[in-house]
């Protein structure tokens, strides 16, 4: 199995903030042997509270946490960043790391396309949209949001805590 890892960052839109600070990772294939060993690998990593099913067909972000999300099975194409940011080809076994702030929509997936769902520590996290309103208050809870202390695929040695530095 071959891994790839890489990351990028996607800047504010001007309606979505996304995260200055912190690239968007991308490990393509980390869980192609074995997608059934995500949640057990996010938990043991302390990234918590996992849940599985889809990723909604809008531009959505949590303000509050950051996610990783891992490709169970199925593929999709995902939508990072909002309407500027990057289309990422997804399928069974990869795995992505958005920080605190990164809006994300599916655009199109197979019909078994599920991911597994997680968070530093078990955060629980907020849902936010395009809205001027709440914009302010998500670019304070954004900035607010400490680095985990684990890469939720790797560990303490995972390449997160290399590219994740405030």
């Amino acid at each position: 199995m071959e891994v790839h890892v890489r990351s990028f960052f996607v800047n504010d839109d001007g309606e979505v903030p996304n995260n200055p600070d912190l690239p968007v990772i991308v490990y393509n294939g980390v869980f192609a042997d074995d997608p059934s060993g995500l949640e057990a690998a996010f938990n043991r990593h302390r990234w918590s509270g996992s849940w599985s099913g889809g990723v909604y067909d809008y531009h959505h972000y949590h303000s509050n946490t950051h996610e990783v999300l891992g490709v169970r099975s199925g593929s999709a194409t995902v939508l990072v960043g909002g309407d500027a940011g990057e289309r990422l080809e997804l399928a069974t076994g990869d795995v992505i790391v958005l920080p605190a702030g990164t809006a994300h929509m599916k655009l199109t997936s197979t019909p078994d396309f599920e991911v597994i769902g997680a968070y530093p520590e078990g955060n629980t996290p907020n849902m936010r949209e395009r809205n001027p309103t709440d914009r302010a208050q998500a670019i304070n809870e954004i900035q607010s949001v400490p680095v985990p202390d684990t890469d939720p695929v790797f560990g303490e040695e995972g390449p997160l805590l290399h590219k994740w530095v405030k």
